[in-house]
């Protein structure tokens, strides 16, 4: 059947707001060709999107650059703020951004192991609140947050976990407390990390892929037809409890020591760095993993040295590269994605050095034509996928009654 005339008009607005968003400002002329409606309609919904404070006038185009056709409309980028954090085991990253994700003030916090639970709540709240008064908003209106561990798949909180901080949990009830006003969501940091490689990284032009996280510890993102999935109890991609040879043991259900963790975490791969003649990293980025300084070192002197028979930098890489086959061919047997794209600050690190060595060796164990791919973003995905998340959710309530 037809949609009725208030339907229509919701539709209408909403297409033009993604049109809005995707592209920047637009002219009434603009929306008309983009959006196929005609000259009356496009006027109707431009004046019901301004009345109801989302679209405004930011400017003026074309060569005469004056009169009611020339105004270019955007989106009221004010209408709501909004913040995004990455929750790791050693402190928080946060940004806070406009409503169509011009980041506006950033800010991260060390935070000890030894520290204890309520103090690290404290140190984290506070990092949010002043990066919400550095960016001049006055409230926060969605909050999205990137965490290591499983989320529970029906009520969307994180679950409790022996591995990890107890201030992790707490801090989601916290930032709640503190900013009554805004909508509080968290995911996984690798299922966050692999919506922003889709969205702007690495596989923007797949929908279905895999992404193998490698940063202080390990995880997989499962992306299947567009849709990312979670799992019956949320713990998808907990690759890091894989029982894979070449470890000591087996993992157990608590600790993943044994597991493929033993192999491409941060520690293992530091370990195995050492093992091939690589000490510390001599420029340490703050906050990045010990073993993407040395992959990116390693990769830095294997290109030195190309055309050298045997180097210690490429006998390292195919030695990290024959670990990290064994978890992607482990995924690719199972899920057949056609795409693994290395994660996190190592992935990234390892550039199309490591990612090649890996599908090498890929196609050598899987039967199965898959690519290989460096992550574009590094641990930066987690941040951009919480943004996007954060921004996703209120443009969805913002814009859901037009």
């Amino acid at each position: 059947m037809p949609a009725s005339p208030s339907t229509a008009r919701a539709i209408n607005d909403r297409l033009a707001l993604r049109l809005m968003q995707d592209q920047g400002p637009l002219t009434a002329g603009q929306l008309k060709q983009l959006t196929g409606l005609s000259r009356p309609t496009v006027a109707d919904l431009v004046e019901r999107l301004t009345a109801a404070g989302l679209i405004e006038v930011v400017g003026e185009a074309g060569e005469q650059r004056r009169g009611p056709n020339a105004r270019l409309y955007g989106i009221v980028t004010g209408r709501a703020h909004l913040a995004a954090l990455d929750v790791r085991t050693e402190g928080v990253a946060v940004l806070v951004s406009d409503l169509v994700g011009r980041v506006l003030a950033e800010a991260s916090v060390p935070i000890g192991g030894d520290m204890g639970t309520g103090p690290a709540v404290e140190q984290a709240v506070t990092v949010v609140e002043r990066a919400l008064k550095e960016s001049g908003a006055d409230r926060l209106h969605t909050v999205g947050i990137g965490a290591p561990g499983l989320i529970d798949p029906a009520s969307g909180e994180l679950r409790d976990s022996s591995g990890l901080p107890a201030w992790h949990r707490r801090l989601v009830a916290a930032l709640q407390e503190r900013l009554p006003e805004a909508r509080v969501t968290v995911e996984n940091e690798t299922n966050l990390a692999a919506l922003a490689e889709q969205r702007e990284g690495a596989a923007s032009d797949r929908d279905t892929f895999v992404l193998l996280w490698l940063g202080h510890g390990t995880g997989a993102a499962v992306v299947l037809d567009g849709a990312l999935r979670r799992g019956a109890s949320g713990g998808t991609g907990e690759i890091g409890f894989l029982p894979v040879p070449g470890t000591t043991g087996l993992p157990s259900a608590t600790d993943c020591e044994g597991g493929f963790h033993s192999l491409a975490g941060s520690a293992a791969v530091v370990a195995l760095a050492r093992e091939h003649g690589f000490g510390p990293a001599r420029e340490p980025v703050p906050g990045e993993p010990e073993a993407a300084g040395l992959v990116r070192a390693a990769v830095a002197q294997a290109d030195a040295s190309a055309g050298a028979a045997d180097s210690a930098s490429g006998r390292f890489l195919d030695a990290l590269a024959d670990r990290l086959a064994i978890g992607a061919a482990s995924v690719v047997a199972v899920l057949d994605p056609g795409c693994v794209v290395l994660g996190g600050e190592v992935g990234q690190a390892g550039g199309e050095a490591l990612a090649t060595r890996v599908a090498d060796r890929l196609r050598r164990m899987a039967p199965l034509p898959t690519q290989v791919r460096p992550s574009l973003l590094g641990g930066a995905a987690v941040l951009r996928g919480a943004l996007l998340t954060a921004r996703e959710s209120a443009q969805e309530e913002l814009f859901g009654g037009r």
